[in-house]
């Protein structure tokens, strides 16, 4: 349940706290105090688009913050946790959650979840383990077939939600098996071009055999081929210089003949250099090979092995120029292949599709024929349930069908399902859509919440003005009604009602005041007499009415009572 909400500068609520707790709070107030506001501020805890008009004139940012009170397992503890948050324990399984919302006047809006900056879809993934909110434009929703769906679907409980579920994911099957085998039969064709295509790339590569790193290592050998004569005359001359034939002026016998004259001294030091340089002696030996082999690998090459390198290297050229690099050639011969073997099997996995698609329709037939069934079971019970609650409702001579038909296949089933009002005797059933009036909505709605409730509960309902269009005896019922469901949900409704009202067991005022150049509200909590004059200034307009308050203190025993 909600404990607690803080409302700072929304709307013309300057600051404003709202202690909730269990059971039924009603909240009333003059037209214009702000109650909307109260509505606007648990909508924006619940992750609803920020509206920077919400913003109180003058002031940097609203700021909105809920202290929740939630067990410390389940659904809502996981995706607190998820998000890095924590709960504030309290005892016996149970802990609060704080919640807040900031909105700019500019336009901007932070969240914060348990003590974490969190996105406004947190919120809402939130809120729908946590409240349920009736307007003026849920009672709108409930003339749409699909809320009408919804409602049949949750007073039905487990016994359609497991039918439901084992529907929806046959339908998902059944969906991408059609899409699969529609794709490959409407490409065909193209399919057929591809694999031609493949296999005569495949042919073209396997021909050529292109070994990694080969179009590098082709590069170097044309570039050294190409400047052959330039590089014979270098390598020649710096061989020269290090073994020259001049036996005087020979690198390696000048180094030898060094190490000869420092090994004739007993001097540690000079022994090291002699070592040093017997090692430049063996790396000159070395080099003086090394270019050797070069020049000799030199003089075998010729214009025919250029010719020859030239030619291996447009044969590559061809197949880069169509598939980019060398790598993604050689990635194409190692993966062609599979590839060319399913566009070669398209008539049989066309075959397997059909045949999976027409299994897989005659279990979704026989799961959608199950999931209808248990729609009209449930249907049949909710439509005597809601019509009971319409005759306390003060329409004693109302009664609801739920009818449920063939309707267009879709991922929730292929039912259409129709809730019919016949509002008066002689009355024909007709489209709730159609025949009911906004009071009259609003209590089918409310007997609805109030029959789901009791297979299906929510741990909060709040209900903006469900009470429009009502009053005198429907409006007590509504009340009593209110109360009931408040024995197993939290309950927070805002009306103008006196005869709601009195059913609450917490009363919440929102009270407008001007000095003339700003208008502020605060909200009271009411007891006492305070109480009594409010419930008499919505009865009559006026606080110090005896008659009304006489009224009030009526209402107020029936709805203690």
């Amino acid at each position: 349940m909600i404990e607690e909400m803080r409302l700072r500068d929304l709307g013309v609520i300057a600051e404003a706290v709202l202690p909730l707790g269990p059971g039924f709070t009603a909240i009333t107030g003059e037209t214009g105090a702000g109650k909307t506001m109260v509505v606007t501020g648990l909508g924006l805890l619940l992750g609803q688009r920020a509206d920077f008009s919400a913003v109180r004139s003058g002031a940097r940012q609203a700021v909105v913050d809920g202290v929740w009170e939630v067990p410390t397992t389940g659904a809502v503890a996981e995706i607190v946790d998820q998000s890095g948050g924590e709960l504030e324990p309290i005892d016996d399984g149970r802990g609060e959650l704080y919640v807040s919302r900031t909105v700019s006047a500019e336009g901007r809006s932070r969240a914060s979840v348990a003590g974490r900056a969190a996105p406004a879809s947190l919120l809402a993934a939130l809120a729908d383990r946590l409240v349920v909110v009736h307007g003026q434009s849920d009672q709108l929703r409930l003339r749409s077939a699909v809320a009408q769906r919804e409602a049949l679907d949750r007073f039905g409980g487990a016994d359609i939600s497991t039918p439901a579920q084992a529907y929806h994911e046959l339908y998902e099957q059944h969906r991408q098996c059609e899409n699969e085998l529609t794709a490959l039969q409407e490409n065909r064709e193209a399919r057929q071009a591809e694999a031609a295509q493949l296999r005569h790339d495949l042919e073209l590569i396997e021909a050529t055999d292109p070994q990694p790193g080969e179009d590098a290592e082709l590069f170097e050998r044309a570039e050294r081929l190409a400047n052959a004569e330039e590089l014979r005359l270098a390598a020649a001359q710096a061989r020269a210089a290090i073994s020259a034939e001049d036996e005087d002026t020979d690198v390696t016998t000048l180094l030898a003949e060094a190490r000869r004259q420092l090994e004739r001294v007993p001097d540690a030091g000079l022994q090291a250099i002699g070592e040093t340089i017997a090692d430049l002696g063996y790396r000159a030996d070395d080099i003086a090979a090394a270019l050797s082999a070069y020049l000799a690998d030199l003089d075998e090459s010729g214009p025919h092995e250029l010719a020859a390198v030239e030619e291996r290297r447009a044969a590559l050229a061809v197949l880069t120029r169509i598939h980019g690099s060398l790598d993604e050639v050689i990635q194409l011969r190692e993966t062609g292949g599979t590839r060319l073997a399913e566009l070669d099997d398209d008539d049989d996995r066309i075959d397997q599709l059909a045949a999976e698609r027409d299994r897989l329709a005659e279990q979704l037939n026989a799961a959608a024929e199950a999931l209808t069934a248990a729609r009209k079971k449930a249907a049949g019970t909710l439509a005597a349930a809601v019509t009971e609650e319409l005759r306390a409702l003060a329409m004693p001579d109302a009664y609801l069908d739920v009818t449920v038909g063939e309707g267009t296949p879709s991922a929730a089933g292929r039912d259409d399902v129709e809730f019919l009002l016949s509002p008066h005797p002689g009355a024909s059933p007709r489209p709730v859509a159609r025949s009911a009036s906004g009071g009259e909505l609003s209590r089918v709605m409310l007997a609805i919440e109030v029959v789901i409730a009791e297979t299906d509960p929510v741990p909060t309902f709040v209900f903006d003005e469900v009470d429009a269009g009502i009053g005198g005896a429907a409006a007590i019922e509504v009340g009593r009604r209110l109360a009931r469901l408040a024995q197993r949900s939290q309950v927070i409704a805002v009306t103008h009602l006196a005869q709601v009202a009195a059913f609450a067991g917490n009363h919440l005022s929102v009270v407008k005041t001007a000095d003339g150049q700003v208008t502020a509200s605060d909200v009271q909590r009411l007891d006492g007499a305070d109480r009594e004059a409010e419930m008499a200034r919505l009865l009559s307009g006026m606080t110090d009415s005896d008659a009304a308050l006489t009224h009030a203190r009526e209402l107020l025993a029936l709805g203690h009572k």
